[in-house]
């Protein structure tokens, strides 16, 4: 179970890749075989995509691998850095944790709304619930990458 947990980005991205790209592959098949498209495929894919990204975020916070332009970091005396780091890692935190939160105010307007998608007709809410739920994991890989690399000196 923890070997799941400690690569579920993996795992759920693994799995959402491969599904749009057998999604996409049937729809440009039937396209081109039987004249037909099915509108659903590519809403359908659209929102596995919105997923595949957020699992991407955390899992580059998971391995240090997020995107950084670090001209001026680099300059600061390791003593300095330390608390750099350490404020860049909390705001990314408040960054996420704000995403989680209007996040969730999203899903509940969807939700007492009724707000269904237009293709597949189910509620929308299914596909945005991924903002909220992606961003805590996100402050959890954040947070113990953070106190990994303060540990060990990793910034």
């Amino acid at each position: 179970m923890k070997k799941i947990l400690d690569n579920l980005e993996e795992i759920l991205g693994a799995f959402f890749l491969a599904l749009m790209v057998s999604i996409s592959f049937f729809n440009v098949i039937t396209r081109y075989f039987f004249h037909f498209s099915m509108a659903f495929t590519e809403e359908l894919t659209l929102y596995m995509f919105v997923w595949a990204t957020m699992l991407g975020v955390s899992l580059a916070f998971k391995h240090g691998a997020n995107m950084d332009v670090s001209l001026l970091y680099d300059r600061f005396p390791k003593s300095v850095r330390k608390y750099i780091y350490i404020f860049l890692m909390l705001m990314s935190i408040i960054f996420f944790l704000t995403l989680m939160y209007w996040g969730y105010v999203e899903v509940c307007d969807e939700m007492q709304m009724g707000v269904i998608t237009e293709a597949m007709g189910l509620p929308v809410c299914y596909f945005t619930v991924s903002m909220p739920i992606l961003s805590i994991l996100t402050v959890v890989r954040i947070s113990v990458h953070l106190v990994s690399d303060v540990r060990d000196g990793n910034y």
